[in-house]
């Protein structure tokens, strides 16, 4: 009896806390253009559109990290904000693909993933991505405005 009101509180509290991050895994394909990798952040905003998390960077110079000008202002570039999130550039046409564990009270809460891109010697681009997090938009991709074709993720 022991053993199974012991085996009940463990699960009473280890549930709750499985349940309360979500995989989710992002999926961006890159439009074909003349030039080097592009860099790019995708982070999350608030209902607001004020920064709150880095989910991932592809880039991994830190010093080019200014030319993604939304996120580089709301994270501060921090390193805390991005170690361990950092990937190699997107080459043209290319598809990055990456998982980041997202609380589920952040979706379908009025967050949104963006994505800031940048490629040398050519055009930066604010919010090249903006799409709400919700469940319903999960399996959607989303065009870009830049160098990013679609964008979509799935959980």
């Amino acid at each position: 009896m022991k053993t199974l009101t012991l085996a009940l509180a463990l699960t009473a509290i280890t549930l709750p806390a499985l349940a309360q991050a979500r995989e989710v895994t992002f999926t961006a394909e890159l439009k074909s253009y003349r030039g080097d990798g592009a860099y790019a952040a995708f982070y999350l905003t608030d209902a607001k559109g004020q920064y709150q998390e880095t989910l991932w960077v592809a880039g991994q110079k830190s010093r080019y990290y200014k030319h993604l000008r939304d996120w580089a202002r709301g994270s501060g570039m921090s390193s805390s904000e991005y170690d361990g999130l950092t990937g190699a550039s997107i080459s043209s046409g290319h598809t990055l693909q990456f998982t980041a564990d997202i609380a589920d009270e952040l979706i379908d809460a009025g967050y949104e993933v963006r994505v800031d891109t940048a490629v040398e010697d050519m055009r930066e681009n604010r919010a090249d991505v903006v799409m709400p997090l919700t469940t319903e938009g999960a399996g959607k991709p989303v065009a870009g405005r830049g160098y990013v074709q679609s964008l979509g993720y799935t959980f």
